[in-house]
């Protein structure tokens, strides 16, 4: 396998912002190392859609100018971050992987690019994603075997992450488009609770369904970078009667190890054998912090309510892309389109009401455990790049508005990386990171590279 190599820029986030307000590294110093690495590695990798190197060293330089003079820093100060390019920035084109937006210029940055700047990051470039976030794939390939898929559609921001091009990444998820593409690029990768971080700004393709998720090497990097994002924001219903989230400086829920339950979630039979073997084998690790447990049987029907959701809002949302040349979509776009203009209003109604279902049936579930475990996604990533792999496991939660993370602790035999994914309550987000940090450290908080 064609491994990437470790490098100074592939530290943990919170481990970079340390030695950045120490004044142990300079900003400028850190995206030094992800430029040379972005120029090592991006025609292989083939991560990004827009960069601008010189840019980014200015950047870098005010950021260091800041510090040096002793002025107040914020939680992300000279962190650089990626951004998926459905996310509108006014200094750079956001053509959400589709050639009907080709030179796309917002005149508005996204009320979560906004957040990230008054933060003190550095927002590096625009990260590759499938055409409107959906299921075509883009040019991007898995860092780990450039022969392999990096899932989709966050596809560049989990290869950059994973690659060491940048620390830490943002994507979004309809389907299964941040979870799966972390397991199959191995790095951590975290979907909060549907209405966490506000999607004002950001392309949609499902109002129900569409979350904010991130990417990093460890599971407290992708809570700094939550922390960052989450709030309410009024040009986003969802997100009403939300709070800023502190999942790195929540009181812990309590002080024993978490309790565990491992589900084999509907589609088990159709995952790779070894993806099975391997998460019954750790979960078995795991000892008495783990009981195997049934999901509820409405679990059955969730991908099918799912889809019916996501095609019929994905219809209404993308109208303007159909009618201005649906020749020029991809073949799973225009299909997916098509279908969605299809569904009677009664059949989207009713599948509407499946997330208050989904989550009624899990309340004694949660009564008893802290977390669910269960797989990321069916095996390691798919060879080929004609299709970005199955987002079967991921849905489900996708659906439900759960918290969701994966973490990079398996590995297939070929070599690459499996995600365990781990999902929680709707609204306990600290108490899923809480679980998800404490698997990291039994696990002995597996490295990238």
């Amino acid at each position: 396998m064609n491994e990437p190599a470790k490098s100074t820029n592939q530290l943990d986030a919170l481990d970079l912002r340390s030695k950045l307000a120490a004044g142990e590294i300079a900003a400028l110093q850190l995206v030094e190392a992800c430029l040379a690495r972005i120029a090592a590695r991006e025609p292989t990798v083939q991560a990004w859609t827009s960069l601008d190197f010189e840019a980014v060293r200015a950047e870098a330089r005010e950021k260091d100018r800041v510090r040096d003079e002793g002025k107040p820093l914020g939680p992300l100060h000279g962190l650089p971050v990626g951004l998926k390019d459905v996310i509108d920035t006014v200094d750079m084109p956001t053509e959400n992987g589709c050639p009907l937006d080709a030179e796309r210029k917002p005149d508005r940055d996204a009320v979560m690019v906004q957040r990230l700047k008054d933060a003190g990051a550095i927002v590096m470039g625009k990260t590759v994603t499938t055409e409107l976030a959906f299921m075509y794939p883009g040019k991007t390939r898995n860092p780990h075997n450039p022969a392999h898929t990096p899932g989709g559609s966050s596809s560049g921001s989990a290869a950059a992450v994973a690659d060491g091009m940048i620390p830490l990444a943002v994507g979004t998820q309809t389907g299964g488009s941040v979870i799966r593409p972390a397991a199959f690029c191995g790095v951590t990768g975290l979907k909060p609770s549907f209405g966490r971080i506000p999607r004002s700004g950001v392309l949609m393709q499902s109002h129900t369904l569409d979350t904010i998720g991130v990417f990093a090497s460890t599971p407290r990097g992708a809570a700094l970078l939550v922390d960052v994002l989450s709030g309410p924001d009024d040009g986003d219903p969802a997100t009403q009667g939300e709070k800023p989230l502190r999942l790195l400086n929540a009181p812990m829920a309590k002080n024993d190890p978490p309790r565990f339950a491992f589900t084999k979630p509907p589609g088990w039979a159709k995952a790779d054998a070894g993806m099975r073997t391997s998460l019954e084998g750790f979960c078995k690790s795991l000892g008495a912090r783990v009981t195997a447990i049934d999901l509820p049987d409405l679990f059955e029907e969730a991908a099918a309510q799912r889809l019916v959701i996501n095609l019929t809002e994905m219809a209404h949302h993308f109208d303007r892309y159909w009618t201005a040349d649906k020749d020029k979509l991809g073949p799973q776009t225009r299909d997916a389109i098509n279908q969605g203009q299809q569904i009677l209003a009664s059949a989207y109604l009713h599948a509407l009401e499946w997330r208050k279902k989904l989550n009624a049936s899990l309340t004694p579930v949660w009564a008893e455990y802290d977390a669910i475990l269960c797989p990321a996604a069916p095996g390691p990533a798919p060879t080929g790049l004609h299709s970005t792999g199955s987002s079967l496991f991921n849905g489900l939660w996708t659906l439900c508005g759960t918290p969701a993370m994966t973490l990079p602790v398996m590995t297939a035999e070929n070599g690459l990386p499996m995600g365990v994914q781990i999902v929680g309550a709707v609204g306990e987000d600290c108490a899923l990171v809480q679980a998800a940090e404490w698997l990291w450290n039994w696990a002995g908080k597996p490295t990238l590279g």
